[in-house]
């Protein structure tokens, strides 16, 4: 699908011309695949992640000009302060990091909790606080969160990263009724998305139980009705609907993008 962005955009009527985007954990899957349909949608992207030659290689297809690259290990907090204190106004912010080893939670150790914790919640909240006053005071400030279905249902077998994604989910609600009225926070929720988490989750479930990663995968798109992997892209549309200037209404809600496979409402 990336090669429809360089095709007419739909946003033309409510673009994100003049604004700033911090896009975290971009340089792979879901984070990529915001990074480069904000750009499509007008923002100017500052793009971070561990990697510089994979954010080198996503600005060589990002549409537009001005876009910045970031090596950032958000489990860095005192780098997080840094960085962010250098980047001046930015109006929208998408959390978004790997999440933490696949297992059951009682085989996790308290310091399994201490790198999925920084680069995930204290690194948000880091960010959030920093950045939180130059959006009011520009009029403008989206915040969206990648966390993860399991807020609502519970995954098994990634017990660590269902209490994170929990810890996330509740920290966004608090802050949406915080916040000042013209910033807005969000989560979105991916279901089985076309990542190499995913594929590495999958991977990790076979090494553990012995069954193939084909058919792990096939148990999954059993219960989601849309019969396939969601594409990072499709997320990304969320993503950027969140942050346009008519989505100023939506907030502190989740939105799934599971392609129907949650059964609550």
């Amino acid at each position: 699908m990336e090669e429809l962005l360089n095709e007419e955009f739909p946003f033309a009527e409510n673009s994100l011309a003049g604004q700033t985007a911090l896009v975290c954990g971009a340089s792979k899957g879901i984070g990529r695949a915001c990074a480069l349909m904000l750009a499509r949608a007008g923002a100017r992207v500052i793009a971070c992640a561990r990697s510089q030659s994979d954010l080198d290689s996503l600005v060589a297809k990002m549409y537009g000009e001005g876009h910045e690259t970031m090596a950032l290990d958000l489990e860095d907090i005192d780098a997080v302060r840094d960085a962010v204190s250098s980047m001046g106004v930015v109006h929208i912010v998408v959390n978004n990091s790997g999440g933490p080893p696949g297992g059951a939670l009682l085989e996790n150790s308290l310091e399994d909790f201490d790198g999925p914790f920084r680069r995930h919640l204290h690194a948000a909240h880091t960010i959030v606080k920093m950045l939180a006053p130059n959006m009011e005071q520009a009029g403008s400030g989206r915040i969206v969160n990648i966390i993860s279905t399991s807020v609502r249902e519970p995954i098994d077998n990634i017990g660590l990263s269902n209490t994170l994604r929990g810890a996330m989910a509740s920290w966004s609600k608090s802050l949406s009724r915080e916040l000042a009225p013209c910033i807005t926070i969000n989560n979105i929720l991916p279901g089985f998305t076309d990542t190499d988490r995913l594929g590495s989750l999958a991977s990790s479930i076979s090494e553990r139980t012995g069954a193939s990663v084909d058919n792990i995968t096939e148990g999954w798109l059993g219960g989601v009705p849309i019969q396939r992997l969601v594409d990072p892209l499709e997320t990304a549309v969320a993503v950027t609907f969140l942050c346009l200037p008519s989505s100023g209404a939506i907030r502190g809600v989740s939105l799934a993008v599971d392609g129907g496979r949650m059964r609550s409402i």
